[in-house]
């Protein structure tokens, strides 16, 4: 067992007691044993609460298994709706919720944009994400698929001015769609200069104005040859960076170098589905992580062409406005933390009793710490200009679930002496219960409420878990045409604009799953701010500045009004449409590649967990296209085979032989990489054996999550090493 010390009458891991003491505490005036006591009095009153919901959730599991066993199939609408109200599972709706959440910063309740997900174990990841505010619109338009790569516009060795014009036309094409100039093209702009009546841009000898004057926020330089101008669209800010002497400026008849565009407005630093943090070693490298983006002083060293440079995070931009007065944007993306859900424990802290404490409580806690110094003005980078923290809380299951956070939240803020309702709660609507019960879950959390959001990936795992016992699920690929996902998508933005999170709260929508096909998200991503979503998930900086354009595209606000007006398109019937395929209508060979595709990604990911403890990375799929792949996409995965193998879909021996079969395929994928330890040909490692109890003991796994197989086989893992 580790090093451990007795604080407050818990046992705490020697490393997590440390960074405590000698990094989070100092500098708040909290004194070390108080914070220890109350640590432990909020754990002895907290944690038994939190096992008994876990206990109703298992409930309400195994009613539902018995019923659909009873009934199996598509169940008859009127008795499962019956069924799911007798046992407490469908709540009655609240008739009127409004959220009264106050001191939400701008970029969370007025600005819609691009949202990162970072994990926060990784300190240059973190570091590029709260620096992807802006982003240079040229490196993502040359560096991307969104300019083909094909015929003349392929990029080759060297710079391509073909391509590169290609890319400056594009630029001015955004320039002339959302800062139209009055009787010209910002193409043939030969000046861009500032006088007493605004922006001045000399086309053909003559002056020309911003068809809409108040676009123009400030200049930066001289006036009559600014470095740089800044403009405005839906609250986005884009800055013209002129230098005539640029290798790319020299070739632009008024000196444009590039165009930067405000991209991430926000980014979730995450403790959950993108880490791979078993134990308090990990668990300290995200805290302090955490800490040091609230102190303003995350960095690290990065080399790159031979070159080794010190990455920090950036700072605020300044310009001077039309009235000389000096105009300030901030150069930070607004960062939340996705701390871990309920459900599971962790045994960086141990109790009166020996027994591991929820993770959740404990990430609750240290995040909060390292918040104070962000909250009370006391940081060089700050974060939120109103004193607030933001908290996603993932995998809550129905209100009661929600109430509990708030309930924490409220504990933590006296812990440590922050203000009443200084923690603001995002709710992720990736779990069924609280889909079928949102605007419940929105009322227990109505005063602190910033942020809800679709997570389909999650959503789908607990939506084949949930009804594993009615028969066999559709393809994977099917399952977006399913009548729940439209519902369940329509729904979470409707029932949010009817409990009045607009200009107050975002509305959010999920990750865009291939990081390298940017031309394809360009196509299908304009598609969250047509539905109302106030930002949308990226992989990616260079991804958050291709997709901040489709926020220029979509006025957010006005589609949001429009669709509020409107009222909610779906009935929560919709979202108890159970999506059940016939097996009948698939042949041999298609279920051997529904197999294939779902155990060849499962075995990708979990490699990389298991054995190098990564959480979060692009994993080659069974084409060789690299994929982001999380816990999510490995809970879908594994509950789907899962579903099909119970269900006499496939048979276990396919599933034992599609499993070795595709280890190689992994091992062969990742042939090149340093360290990698191959699954073939003795199929013994704790990778191998983690992705096999995925699938096999997937009925038995709480709500289908991964997590607790994952950590167990990681801990193994990491003793061997």
């Amino acid at each position: 067992m580790a090093d451990r010390v007795n604080a407050g009458g818990l046992q705490v891991a020697a490393e997590l007691h440390t960074f405590v003491e000698s990094e989070l505490l100092p500098g708040t005036g909290l004194e070390s044993g108080a914070f220890w006591d109350g640590l432990a009095d909020l754990l002895a009153d907290l944690a038994p609460r939190q096992r008994a919901l876990l206990e109703r959730r298992e409930e309400l599991q195994s009613q539902l298994d018995d019923w659909h066993r009873a009934h199996p199939g598509r169940p008859d609408p009127d008795a499962y709706r019956a069924f799911l109200r007798e046992i407490g599972y469908l709540l009655d709706e609240p008739e009127l919720v409004s959220v009264t959440t106050e001191g939400v910063d701008d970029e969370v309740a007025r600005i819609a944009g691009p949202q990162l997900v970072v994990p926060l174990l990784n300190a240059r990841f973190a570091t590029n994400a709260v620096n992807a505010r802006w982003g240079s619109l040229y490196d993502a338009l040359y560096g991307s698929d969104v300019v083909p790569h094909d015929g003349d516009l392929a990029p080759g060795e060297g710079y391509n001015k073909v391509r590169g014009d290609e890319v400056i036309r594009r630029g001015r094409e955004l320039l002339d769609t959302h800062f139209p100039l009055d009787g010209a093209s910002h193409a043939d702009a030969e000046l861009y200069a500032v006088d007493d009546d605004g922006l001045a841009v000399t086309v053909g000898g003559g002056v020309r104005r911003l068809a809409d004057a108040a676009q123009y926020v400030g200049h930066r330089g001289d006036r009559d040859r600014p470095e740089a101008v800044v403009l405005r669209h839906h609250d986005l800010h884009v800055e013209l960076q002129v230098d005539a002497d640029d290798a790319i400026g020299k070739t632009d008849r008024a000196g444009v170098k590039d165009l930067l565009l405000e991209s991430a407005v926000s980014t979730i630093m995450d403790l959950e589905d993108s880490v791979a943090a078993v134990d308090a070693e990990d668990k300290v490298l995200g805290y302090r992580n955490w800490l040091q983006l609230m102190d303003g002083t995350l960095a690290e060293e990065v080399t790159k062409g031979g070159e080794t440079f010190t990455r920090a995070m950036n700072p605020d931009r300044t310009v001077t406005g039309p009235d000389g007065a000096e105009v300030t944007l901030r150069g930070r993306s607004l960062l939340f933390i996705r701390q871990v859900g309920h459900l599971m424990t962790t045994d960086a802290v141990l109790d009166a009793d020996g027994h591991e404490v929820p993770e959740g409580i404990l990430d609750a806690v240290m995040t909060a710490l390292g918040s104070l110094r962000d909250v009370r003005g006391d940081t060089r980078r700050e974060n939120s200009l109103t004193g607030s923290m933001y908290v996603v809380k993932p995998k809550m299951h129905g209100p009661d679930e929600v109430a509990l956070a708030v309930e924490l939240f409220a504990r933590v803020e006296q812990l440590v002496g922050m203000d009443p309702l200084t923690i603001k709660v995002g709710i992720m609507d990736e779990e069924r219960r609280t889909s079928l019960n949102l605007k419940a879950c929105i009322e227990q959390a109505r005063d602190r409420v910033v942020f809800i959001n679709t997570g389909f990936l999650d959503r789908t795992g607990d939506e084949i878990h949930t009804s594993m016992q009615a028969g066999p699920v559709v393809r994977k690929a099917a399952m977006k045409g399913e009548t729940w996902i439209a519902a369940y998508e329509d729904l979470n933005v409707d029932i949010g604009l009817e409990c009045g999170l607009l200009g107050r709260a975002q509305i959010g929508k999920g990750m865009w799953a291939a990081p390298d096909s940017l031309a394809a998200m360009y196509d299908a991503k304009v598609g969250h701010p047509e539905a109302g979503a106030s930002c949308a998930w990226v992989p990616s900086p260079t991804a958050a500045t291709v997709h901040a354009l489709h926020y220029h595209q979509v006025d957010v606000h006005a589609r949001q009004e429009e669709l509020a007006k409107a009222g909610r398109r779906r009935d929560r019937d919709d979202l108890l449409a159970i999506p059940l395929g016939d097996p009948g209508d698939w042949s041999e060979e298609e279920r051997q590649e529904e197999i294939d595709n779902n155990l060849q990604s499962l075995l990708g990911y979990v490699v990389r967990w298991v054995d190098s403890g990564v959480g979060c990375s692009k994993v080659p799929d069974i084409t060789g296209e690299a994929l982001m792949e999380d816990r999510a996409t490995c809970r879908i995965s594994a509950q789907h085979v899962a579903n099909w193998l119970h269900h006499g879909v496939v048979t276990a021996d396919q599933v034992e032989e599609t499993l070795r079969r595709m280890a190689k395929v992994v091992d062969e994928q990742n042939a090149g990489a340093d360290g990698y330890e191959p699954m073939a040909p003795a199929y013994d490692g704790q990778a191998f054996r983690a992705a096999h109890d995925l699938v096999l003991e997937g009925l038995a796994q709480p709500s289908g999550y991964t997590e607790p197989i994952l950590h167990s086989r990681r801990a193994l893992k990491k003793q061997e090493l």
